[in-house]
This record gives structure tokens, sequence and C-alpha cells, in this order.
């Protein structure tokens, strides 16, 4: 059982170092674990919600519930369940390993996303989902986004699913940088691609 507050990579971290074995692809995941809960996030072909046996979330009035992952509706960067409650904690059902391999496993991973993402600058992670059947990077970088700015908030020279802050960007220039990014891949791509990551203010 692990709360909702905990960072993911402190979970694949905790599981690794008890031998137990799934949960490794956390660690690739910047954020907390009830964040992950909310979008099914994943990394390294891993997604949060294939590891959940249960989950209990609190209402508006206080109440707690547990619930299992069939009261959910569940997909691609997608989770939506009971209106008006937010996660607490989760069960998570994971399986006996090896300490040593799930530490290497965790190593090597954290090792390739240091290789492929912009992770020593200010971002929030990759911005749009990928398209069925192809990657949003790709997309972007065919349409020659890479290094693009909006005042101080850029298209990642190293991934270009990444928004990075340069230093200093506001809010308004990360969402018009997002913006302009979604219209010229579909003017020129012909796809719409469809943000993953979430604007404070706005429904889920």
């Amino acid at each position: 059982r692990a709360e909702a507050g905990v960072s993911c990579a402190k979970v694949a971290r905790f599981a690794a170092r008890h031998g137990l074995t799934g949960a490794e692809f956390l660690a690739g995941i910047p954020g907390t674990l009830g964040g992950a809960l909310a979008m099914n996030a994943g990394a390294f072909g891993g997604e949060t919600w294939s590891i959940v046996r249960a989950v209990e979330t609190l209402d508006r009035h206080g109440q707690r519930h547990r619930r299992t992952p069939d009261e959910y509706e569940i997909g691609y960067r997608h989770v939506r369940g009971p209106v008006g409650e937010w996660f607490v904690a989760a069960e998570l059902q994971l399986c006996p390993g090896d300490t040593e391999a799930g530490q290497a496993r965790i190593k090597e991973l954290l090792a390739r996303r240091g290789a492929t993402q912009p992770t020593k600058q200010a971002n929030a992670g990759s911005v749009f989902r990928n398209p069925e059947g192809d990657y949003a990077a790709r997309l972007i970088e065919a349409c020659g986004l890479k290094g693009v700015c909006e005042g101080a908030a850029c298209v990642s020279e190293k991934h270009a699913n990444f928004i990075v802050n340069t230093g200093g960007a506001t809010a308004a220039q990360m969402e018009a940088l997002i913006q302009r990014v979604a219209d010229t891949v579909e003017r020129q791509q012909g796809v719409r691609l469809v943000r993953e990551v979430h604007i404070v203010g706005e429904a889920l």
C-alpha cells in the first residue's frame, strides 16, 4: 500500500529494495503516485493501473472509499471514475523478485531517461499523448519545431515532446507554445495532437 503523495520514484525504489518486481517503470515517472493514478501515467512500457489492485479515495464529504480498477474507465493516459473523489492511496499488486536485479533495472531505466529526456531542465513531462501508430515527438520534430520558443518556453532540443522552461517562462508562454505546436502539427502532418498535461483550472 502506498499513499498518493509519495513520489513514483520512491515507490519503485521501495519495492525493489524489498524484493518486489513490477514497479520499476515508476522510477521514470516524475511526480506522485496520486498524479500517476489520475492519468494512468506510464513509462518504458509500463502503466500505473496495470499494477493496481485497489485504490482508496476521499469524497467531498470526507468519506473514504475502497475501489477496484473495474469501477474505473481506464485507457492510455486516461482515467475516469466516480465524480467528486480523489485518490488517497493505492494497493499495488507486485511479484516476488530479486532485489539486485530490480535495483539494476531501475538504474538502467533512469540512465535511458537521462539520455533521451531533458531531465536537467524544468519541464512538465511529455506534453502530448502519442497518437495511435505514431509518436508525438516524431511528428513535432518532422515539423522542424525543436528549439522553437515562446518567450522562455522552448521545445526541447533533446526530446521534441517536452517543453522546457529556460528561465522565467510564464504559464501564458507555455500555453501559447503548446497551442502553436499542436496547430503546426495539424497543419503540416494532418494529425491533431491531444495534450497529456492538464492545465490548472480546467475541468479534468
